[in-house]
């Protein structure tokens, strides 16, 4: 007579109930061919049709800064902290742009992908993990484009400013994951909201860009405490990031320890709040969405 089978023998073993913090980590490292296969086919299908392709990565980091270095440097003569104009804001508007990237493609991940998590199994973390991995390619591009700004500038300087690297690029890996968990925790909380409150969806592209005006992107840490708004600016987690971004690669700005201690703290609740919430959507959202 044929042994029976111990459960740990299966391949695959159903369950029917499971706890709310079972997040099946081990089923995400067996499933990375597919997370591998989601970043391509996000690079590809975003691109495909498009005439100018990855250039799009230079393009619209290149034009922001143009138009935010005539804004609010030349007419509204912002401070940059004795920074060239251009390197100031690049630096802010690549760093936001891979966590606002993470965020809003995230926080549509339910929507986007019902008919594929209606039809087949695998862990649903892997689609906004995928998210984040394949934003990494335009950060890298854009993180590029800085670099060879901070070059040029390096070889024709602009009489009264000056940067250079700092010692705090060790904390660019860091600041990378910071910025990816923080988008990634904040946008699991709102696509699982979106599954009964459709009206979150036409706020959240419009929400992130309101939020990008309350951390130092456009403006230093400095210039918000000589108008009183420093605290508040403060309280978003992304303004000690960006703060501690720009130190590492131009030597300026208000980079402390506690700053960037409160934005990992943050950084850490919104990433487990997101993932328990976002584990436990993903059980009945095909009923709902």
């Amino acid at each position: 007579m044929d042994k029976v089978k111990n459960s740990n023998d299966w391949d695959l073993v159903i369950k029917g109930h499971t706890s709310l913090f079972d997040l099946k980590f081990n089923d995400l490292w067996q499933y990375r061919d597919l997370l591998l296969l989601f970043v391509k086919r996000d690079f590809v299908s975003f691109y495909k049709q498009t005439v100018l392709g990855p250039l799009w990565f230079f393009i619209q980091p290149l034009f922001t800064t143009i138009i935010f270095s005539f804004v609010f440097g030349n007419l509204a003569g912002i401070s940059t902290d004795g920074l060239p104009k251009y390197l100031f804001y690049l630096t802010g508007i690549t760093s936001w742009n891979y966590f606002s990237d993470c965020l809003t493609k995230t926080s549509t991940v339910f929507r986007d992908n019902a008919s594929i998590f209606g039809k087949v199994y695998f862990p649903r973390l892997i689609m906004p993990l995928s998210i984040v991995v394949s934003n990494l390619i335009r950060f890298g591009v854009q993180l590029v484009l800085m670099v060879l700004m901070m070059v040029y500038f390096y070889l024709f300087p602009v009489s009264g400013t000056s940067f250079h690297v700092t010692n705090g690029l060790f904390l660019f890996p860091f600041l990378v994951v910071l910025m990816a968990f923080l988008g990634l925790g904040l946008g699991l909380i709102i696509t699982a909201l979106t599954t009964k409150y459709r009206d979150l969806t036409f706020l959240v592209t419009f929400g992130v860009q309101l939020l990008m005006y309350a951390t130092t992107v456009i403006y230093p840490l400095s210039y918000a405490k000589a108008k009183g708004y420093g605290f508040i600016v403060q309280l978003n987690p992304m303004t000690g990031i960006i703060e501690c971004f720009r130190y590492a690669f131009l030597g300026k700005g208000e980079f402390t320890f506690s700053s960037l201690s409160y934005s990992v703290i943050v950084t850490l609740v919104v990433l487990v709040l997101g993932i328990v919430i976002f584990n436990k959507t993903e059980k009945n959202f095909v009923d709902t969405i």
